[in-house]
């Protein structure tokens, strides 16, 4: 796991194989960490206390160790209370923890990592207070208990401190443990991107080659710390090369190595680690190629190269990475293989391909004119393989970096998805994050990469990404447009777009795709061709006066005659004009007039930085934007097609109403007729029966009842007589169903029979299905009370093993099945997300009475979806839920069919304390 301080250290159990280890770390623990531990002088150990000490049951007694480099830092021990005085029947539920943290590590945050594992240890066996003495004294140990978040209380006696604390996690400890994390993680990718000494391994005493080529770029991009070159084929002798310091050995290098840029062959990476980890190296850009990219062999290559570096405590980029970029003036790095140092600005930019890294680096310099400070790039990084550093590491240090306002990124694999979604919904809260997937259809990710299985499509994906508020695009192209946008432009504060230009041809084409984008155009204003600067900058400023209006799109074609000089008059005109009014977005949509957007960015080279900003800003989650830009230097973006402008202001615009979302999302309702106890129960006696399995009838509507989910009686029908029968006990009209698979909820191939009036009715309707599908024994009907007419809906839930659980709607049919009309959110779902999930999907109007149709009752249908959130949530045991059909009618709703699958809960890293992927 990350420690507070950006390094890393491995947690695990104590053995019995561990007692030269114990004796050896408690006597480089200082005699007043010896005294807060046992309360009085101890020297050292005795025998029967390193046998005590490294003897577990791993049930009532259980130890763990932070290492480095194998050897103990700290150690950290449960004893639960009285369970030698009980019977096995009746376990306590209380144990007594304490600690011990090597002198040398302390403040590193080891000891709070330590009581997040061990209380998830005690969990785990039925463990749910920790009880711990603590000399008075011992400030700092009290300080671990404090901060962490749980339920607790003090008391003071006999000269000790007594605390005694709840292991139920609660919002705030989450919270903490959250925030630990982000600042761990952060911390590890600064040391990465700020390093104060550098040590290129495997430079090439001739020029060429991949590591005398980053050495260039490093020396040629102005880096203010200390440099070294390394290559273990230098001369006797040599202390020189490319103009730096040159050494054969990391060993060898006189003062402290905070970063090793590795580009030796594979089979010579293990020894560079050991010397980098020797030397106290923190952290490692591994350029080098041949590894999981390469197949098996190459995988497992990787996993110990894994391995062997965070045994000293280090990070990796890569491996088969392409660099990493900073262009703050106080690093001035550039360790990477871009041959050209990216323009200083405000853009974060991750890329998990080194070609698509260089082509995004490209596009953002070519496009980014003469501005810097906004457009330009902060950061960069390219991950090669992932398999240390992922884009979650980085978001976690964009989130709180400075100097970073947007955050572009370009995946191929999301490697804990639920980290992410939930990353990513913080910063977007924040900083916009636009995100661009490639592989998104093949079933497979790049060969290097660690990707966990996922049964969502990619639109559910998708889907999830949106809500928790990532900018989805499909091209990096679009994550350019959408990027520069961001970076320039205040967020609009509705979808409300004024057109205007030269152009009525132009106006019209981006008049059409506003409409296709989902935005409100208003009629184009055609300026004509003899518009002059003049006209263009006052109807700019007419359209920002306007309170109508939310943002301007500004079309522009050559006028003849004019050049680069008309280029310029038109560029001020317009800075000067959105300058007025800052607060809402402009976009350029130019044809053949290159020109005209170099003249753009050129003629705000000067200006301060600026990023986008939504009204209102809440004080709780969105960061206080940046000023304006004064009058005159307004930054105005320039796209050379309108579908390309109107698309990235449509993102804007989308993800603008999302921040405003974001400030109140909802809460998750109470209800007090749910039995949540007794559902436990139930769900625990099924299980009994087996690892995984459906649940019948009648256990389905038990269950669900239980959450106050009621399903319309079925009655089984084999024969007419049976039918009969089942339709006296529920009372006509009734409806008669066959329920095999082939034939399930399909009322258009003649399985459904409805509205059956009386025993007459029902006997020929039986006699029809029979005659046309076959045999009741193959056909397994059943008889129904017929349900109130509305609107036929279909609600699921489902745990994914890669994004979690996941409740689904849309309405029934070839809506949801055939045309993918279905919306998704993440469960636990509030108030408000329900009701976005029904309103989401494109068939909704049918729902709010399309055509004249009288409206359903769409607030019981958002009860119905949050009691399912609300089952799922509560008992991860119930892996899918399927309510087919719903039937909203205009007053109250029906569930007519449900099935639920039980099986063991699956593991949920993403709620257990922090660590980073095994290996």
């Amino acid at each position: 796991m990350v420690l507070r301080d950006g390094g890393t250290a491995r947690i695990r159990p104590i053995t019995v194989d561990d007692a030269d280890r114990l004796v050896s770390f408690y006597e480089q623990v200082s005699d007043e960490s010896k005294y807060y531990r046992f309360f009085a002088p101890y020297p050292r150990l005795s025998a029967k206390d390193v046998h005590r000490f490294t003897h577990h049951d791993f049930v009532d007694r259980v130890g763990l160790a932070a290492t480095i480099g194998g050897e103990f830092i700290a150690t950290v021990r449960y004893d639960r209370i009285g369970i030698d005085g009980l019977p096995a029947s009746a376990p306590a539920d209380e144990a007594e923890v304490a600690f011990l943290v090597q002198d040398a590590h302390q403040g590193r945050g080891v000891a709070s990592a330590l009581l997040e594992h061990i209380a998830a240890v005690a969990r785990e066996r039925g463990i749910r207070r920790f009880a711990a003495e603590v000399l008075p004294a011992n400030t700092k140990m009290i300080k671990v208990f404090t901060d962490a978040g749980y339920t607790q209380k003090r008391s003071f006696e006999d000269g000790v401190v007594r605390l005694e604390f709840d292991l139920e996690p609660t919002d705030r400890s989450l919270a903490v443990q959250h925030a630990r994390e982000q600042r761990a993680e952060a911390r590890s990718v600064r040391r990465l991107l700020v390093p104060g000494s550098i040590a290129v391994v495997g430079a090439g005493r001739s020029p060429g080659g991949v590591g005398r080529s980053v050495l260039g770029n490093i020396l040629e991009a102005g880096f203010t710390g200390r440099l070294h070159a390394v290559n273990r084929a230098l001369p006797e002798g040599q202390r020189e090369l490319g103009g730096v310091p040159a050494y054969r050995s990391v060993r060898d290098i006189d003062g402290p190595v905070d970063l090793a840029v590795v580009a030796v062959p594979a089979e010579h990476v293990p020894e560079v680690v050991t010397e980098c980890g020797e030397h106290g190296v923190q952290g490692l850009v591994v350029l080098s190629a041949g590894y999981a990219e390469s197949g098996p062999e190459g995988r497992e290559r990787q996993r110990e190269l894994v391995r062997h570096a965070r045994a000293y405590g280090m990070r990796i980029i890569g491996p088969n990475a392409f660099g990493i970029i900073n262009t703050s003036p106080e690093v001035r790095l550039n360790a990477s293989l871009a041959p050209q140092m990216p323009r200083p600005g405000r853009i974060g930019l991750f890329a998990q391909s080194g070609a698509i890294g260089i082509a995004l680096l490209s596009r953002l310099h070519r496009r980014g004119g003469g501005v810097t400070g906004v457009t330009g790039v902060s950061t960069f990084v390219s991950s090669g393989n992932r398999a240390d550093v992922s884009g979650n590491d980085v978001i976690q240090y964009w989130y709180d970096d400075p100097d970073t306002d947007v955050v572009l990124m370009y995946l191929e694999s999301i490697g804990n998805p639920r980290k992410f979604t939930r990353l990513a919904r913080r910063t977007a809260a924040a900083k916009p994050l636009v995100v661009v997937q490639g592989a998104r259809h093949g079933g497979a990710a790049p060969q290097g990469h660690a990707v966990r299985a996922t049964r969502l499509p990619h639109a559910t994906v998708s889907a999830l990404l949106r809500q928790a508020g990532v900018i989805r695009v499909d091209t990096i192209t679009e994550l350019v447009d959408a990027g520069l946008l961001l970076a320039r432009q205040p967020l609009p504060d509705g979808p409300r777009v004024a057109i205007l230009g030269n152009s009525e041809s132009l106006g019209l084409l981006t008049y059409d795709a506003c409409l296709a984008e989902g935005l409100r155009p208003q009629p184009p204003l055609d300026l004509t061709t003899a518009a002059s600067p003049e006209d263009f900058r006052e109807a700019l400023a007419r359209a920002l006066a306007d309170e109508t209006c939310d943002a301007v799109v500004v079309t522009a074609i050559p006028v003849v005659g004019e050049g680069s000089a008309g280029d310029a008059a038109l560029a001020e005109a317009l800075r000067s004009a959105a300058a007025a009014v800052p607060a809402k977005p402009v976009l350029v949509v130019h044809v053949e007039l290159g020109g005209l957007a170099d003249a753009l960015s050129v003629a705000a080279s000067t200006a301060p930085q600026a990023g986008p900003r939504v009204r209102p800003a809440p004080e709780s989650e969105v960061r206080t934007a940046p000023e304006p830009p004064p009058a005159g230097l307004h930054l105005i973006p320039a796209y050379p097609a309108a579908e390309r402008a109107v698309r990235a202001l449509a993102e804007a615009v989308k993800y603008a109403q999302w921040r405003r979302e974001a400030a109140d999302p909802g809460k998750v309702p109470e209800y007090d007729d749910i039995d949540e106890k007794g559902a436990a129960q139930l769900i625990g006696g099924l299980l009994a029966r087996g690892q995984g399995l459906t649940l019948g009838t009648e256990e389905t509507c038990e269950l669900l009842g239980r959450y106050g989910i009621h399903v319309h009686r079925a009655l089984p029908a084999p024969t007419p007589d049976d039918a009969a029968k089942a339709a006296r006990t529920l009372g006509y009209p009734v409806a008669l169903k066959a329920t095999a698979p082939h034939l399930r909820h399909r009322a258009d191939l003649g399985g459904v029979r409805l509205d059956l009036a009386d025993e007459e009715q029902l006997r020929r309707a039986f006699t029809e299905l029979t005659e046309l599908f076959g045999k009741p024994e193959e056909l397994r009907p059943v008889v129904q009370r017929m349900a109130p007419r509305g609107v036929d809906t279909v609600v699921r839930a489902v745990i994914d093993p890669a994004a979690g659980a996941v409740l689904s709607f849309g309405l029934a049919g070839a809506a949801s099945q055939l045309l993918g009309d279905t919306a998704h959110r993440l469960i636990p779902v509030t108030d408000r997300e329900a009701t976005s999930l029904i309103r989401s999907i494109r068939t909704s109007p049918l729902l709010f009475g399309w055509r004249g149709s009288t409206p359903v009752d769409t607030p019981a249908l958002e009860q119905l979806l949050l009691r399912v959130s609300r089952l799922v949530d509560d008992h991860p045991e119930v892996v899918a839920v399927t309510l087919e059909p719903v039937v909203v009618a205009p007053h109250g709703l029906s569930v007519l069919g449900a099935s639920v699958r039980l099986a063991p809960p699956p593991v949920r890293d993403d709620l257990g304390p922090r660590t980073l992927p095994t290996y």
